[in-house]
This record gives C-alpha cells, structure tokens and sequence, in this order.
C-alpha cells in the first residue's frame, strides 16, 4: 500500500505541476493579448482614419473639386459651356446631409410594415434623382465630341479611371499597364 500511496501522490504531484504550469502560461498568454489589444485598436483606428480620408471635409467642396478637374480634362468649348453648366446645376445635391443615426432610431420605432414603406418611398425619391440626372447627363453627352465621350466615359465613376477601384473615389490617373 504503501508503492501505491507513492505512486499516486506522485501522479498527483506531476498533475498538479501540469496544471500549474498550464494556469501560468494561460495567464501569461492573456497579458501578452491584453498588451496588444490597444495597440491592434489604434492601429485599426489609423487605417480606418486613414481610409475615411477621402470622404474628410465638405461634400460640395470635394464635388466642385471633382467638376473642376472632368471639366478640365474635357477641354470644353465656349458652344459647350451652358449645356456643363445646366449639367452640374442638375446634379448638384438637392438636399442636406441625413442624420443616419437619428433616421435609424426613428425607422427602429416603426412597425415592419411601416418600415418597409418608408423604405419603398426613400427608393421611389432616389429613382426620380436618378431620373432626372440621367436626363440631364443625355443632355450634356449629346454635345460631346466623340473624344470628349471617351474622356468622359473613362472619368466619371463607373468608367474605366472612375468609381469605386481599391478605394479611390473619383478621377483617379492610374498607371497603365504594360
């Protein structure tokens, strides 16, 4: 009885060394990651900072930028000067900027149906902004040269310097490839 009682306060003792060993590298695992955390935190908000950059300022100032440079590039003629200018009078913003947090909390109060028609009504008044622009954008096209379409087509967004790349808004030059 008495190999079995040794044997067995050893098993015990490499046990409790085990765990112990175990709880202190848990422990140490758990500062390391506490010590990190605000670091990968700030280094999170750089880049998010850093990404959001772009969209900094005032939203007019950035389009009467963006209207600047397409019309440069244009190189449009005096004949074409009034069709640009009824083209960015209808395509400047018609309304203020929303507050999304208080449009969210007020939608949030609505019941599901009421929701969905609220949604409905806002896509109805986009369709129409989109309407109209579209009508204003055939409008201007039409007076473009065949050359001033392409710049046109390559810099608005959607084309091919223009939209939404790598998160770069806008008229972009990139490199070409080759």
């Amino acid at each position: 009885m008495n190999a079995s009682m040794t044997t067995l306060r050893k098993n015990l003792i490499i046990a409790m060394s085990v765990l112990g060993m175990g709880a202190a590298s848990l422990t140490v695992h758990a500062q390391e990651a506490a010590a990190s955390a605000p670091a990968a935190a700030s280094s999170k908000m750089q880049h998010d900072g850093q990404r959001g950059q772009h969209r900094a300022g005032n939203p007019a100032e950035r389009m009467a930028k963006y209207q600047a440079r397409l019309h440069d590039k244009l190189k449009l003629t005096a004949a074409q000067e009034p069709a640009w200018a009824t083209f960015t009078a209808a395509n400047a913003p018609k309304k203020p900027m929303v507050d999304w947090k208080a449009k969210h909390a007020a939608m949030a109060k609505l019941s599901a149906p009421e929701r969905m028609e609220q949604w409905i009504a806002m896509s109805k008044e986009r369709i129409a902004s989109q309407e109209s622009r579209l009508a204003s954008l055939k409008t201007f096209y039409a007076v473009l040269t065949p050359e001033q379409k392409k710049v046109f087509d390559d810099s608005v967004p959607g084309g091919k310097h223009g939209g939404h790349r790598g998160g770069h808004h806008g008229m972009q030059e990139h490199p070409k490839a080759g």
